[in-house]
């Protein structure tokens, strides 16, 4: 399910170049371009997915509460609704209810999970970052879609929901990082997830209080550098793993970054914030055109080799 993380990630590039384009006075449309592109990877992956699913002899149940590959499944729902944000700009009602459905999806499976959670079968190495996104990341996403289609009393109670869950996700997970055995390679990328949460929160909190920052707004931008510089640390161990379509882990929250980033820059204007928008706006695009070129390569090879087989 970590394939579900590609239009997330582009949906994430797709806001950064909506901020970036805002912020430097360039055409609507050109942000519009990559919101097409965010929505047709979602489509495809759907329908990729449910193809798929109708050839496994895996239940849909039994692929949901897998430990390791279940919590990805709220990747899609966390799409959907920075979708429904965007289409709310040309046509409010559809983008309503799309934020809306998104939400509803979002919430039904958190609940769901986290009781599944609850019953005392969840081994704690079995933690990894994705087992932030079923209620964290969805309830901080879900605040930024929700108070960015003018709900703000759903983006309020979103928001409590994602800090809260932040916080209970985190302690589970720098346990299960202390005290039980390194992440297994695939898995490792999901760390990078750490600084998507106070990324998040700070673009929803700053969307909920009107574009006026404050000091709840400057503190979590100070745990979201925090956390960039937990990823330097870890930048040895992203650079020693091979490549894998798990490196779209590193998409969104990098995206997350550069939104922020950007956001900073056009709000205190210092000296050449035109360059410093554009270079941000150029590395978050490099990143995500290098990892998708690379899963298209290996895609061919992958499909190359099983030909041979056959």
């Amino acid at each position: 399910m970590n394939t579900l993380a590609i239009p997330l990630g582009l949906a994430g590039l797709a806001q950064v170049w909506s901020l970036a384009t805002s912020a430097l006075g360039l055409p609507f449309e050109l942000g519009q371009a990559f919101w097409l592109v965010a929505a047709v990877a979602w489509i495809w992956t759907v329908a990729v997915h449910v193809h798929r699913g109708t050839r496994t002899n895996q239940s849909f149940t039994h692929q949901l509460t897998h430990f390791a590959q279940g919590p990805l499944a709220a990747l899609l729902p966390l799409a959907a609704m920075l979708l429904g944000a965007d289409l709310h700009r040309t046509a409010p009602l559809a983008g309503t209810v799309l934020t809306l459905i998104s939400m509803a999806a979002a919430a039904a499976f958190a609940t769901w999970i986290l009781s599944f959670w609850m019953r005392g079968d969840l081994p704690l190495e079995s933690v990894h970052g994705g087992y932030f996104l079923p209620i964290s990341a969805a309830g901080l996403v879900g605040a930024l879609a929700a108070a960015q289609t003018g709900l703000d009393w759903l983006a309020v109670g979103s928001f409590a929901v994602g800090i809260v869950f932040w916080l209970v996700i985190s302690v589970f997970f720098f346990l299960r990082l202390a005290l039980r055995p390194a992440m297994p390679a695939p898995l490792v990328p999901t760390l990078a997830i750490l600084v998507a949460p106070p990324a998040v929160a700070s673009a929803a909190w700053l969307t909920i209080s009107g574009g006026r920052p404050d000091h709840v707004f400057e503190g979590l931008t100070a745990m979201t550098v925090f956390m960039v510089l937990i990823q330097v640390m870890l930048l040895p161990r992203y650079r020693a793993l091979p490549f894998s379509l798990g490196f779209w882990s590193f998409t969104f929250p990098a995206a997350s970054v550069a939104a922020l980033a950007i956001t900073w820059a056009h709000l205190l204007q210092p000296a050449a914030w035109q360059a410093i928008t554009v270079g941000v706006l150029a590395a978050a695009t490099l990143l995500v055109v290098v990892i998708a070129a690379k899963s298209i390569r290996q895609l061919f090879a992958t499909t190359r080799a099983a030909r041979r087989q056959m």
